[in-house]
């Protein structure tokens, strides 16, 4: 996608403040054990790049219907960390933010130049941000994902081996209808 700005059917679900959720839980707790490993990523045009320290202690398979249209893909895959982890090293981003139907607001960060997502954030959980799995650099997928969610609407070719899989997630509760634009 080209330009500054995303169209309106560009949302994502509420369904990432559930998720995070669960790994600030575990954050708090002390279970997450990082390493301060440097890896880099970036935009398709090469013009936005970050870097983050450590590694994520959540990554996840989202198959709603707002993953599946930011993404323009059968999924969206995110990685978790902790916002101080995570430095935007060159490019400016332009936002889009999302009311979801559970109240919530979803900002998707994205190149000023070719429009390629960069970061999430969420209203709730202040502090973290999710970076998409596809925008790392090489090995570009050195995460394995825990979970899957909104398995409901999954595409019927995708197959993985995760073990914890849920049609909508556990934690969701929407307010209001689901506000997509294609269901």
């Amino acid at each position: 996608m080209h330009g500054k700005e995303r169209p309106n059917g560009d949302k994502i679900s509420s369904i990432f403040i559930l998720i995070v959720l669960e790994f600030y839980m575990l954050q708090k707790e002390g279970s997450i054990m990082t390493e301060e490993i440097l890896r880099t990523g970036g935009c398709l045009c090469g013009k936005s790049r970050y870097q983050t320290r450590g590694d994520s202690p959540r990554a996840i398979m989202c198959h709603c219907r707002y993953c599946q249209t930011y993404t323009g893909s059968a999924f969206g895959t995110q990685v978790w960390f902790p916002e101080d982890k995570v430095t935007l090293t060159s490019g400016e981003l332009s936002k889009y933010d999302n009311n979801t139907e559970t109240g919530n607001v979803v900002t998707l960060n994205f190149c000023k130049n070719c429009g390629s997502t960069i970061f999430l954030r969420l209203n709730v959980f202040q502090g973290m941000v999710a970076i998409p799995g596809g925008s790392f650099d090489p090995p570009t997928f050195w995460f394995v994902p825990q979970v899957e969610n909104f398995c409901r609407t999954k595409a019927p070719f995708i197959e993985t081996s995760t073990s914890e899989k849920h049609d909508t997630h556990p934690m969701y509760n929407p307010k209001k209808p689901d506000n997509h634009p294609v269901k």
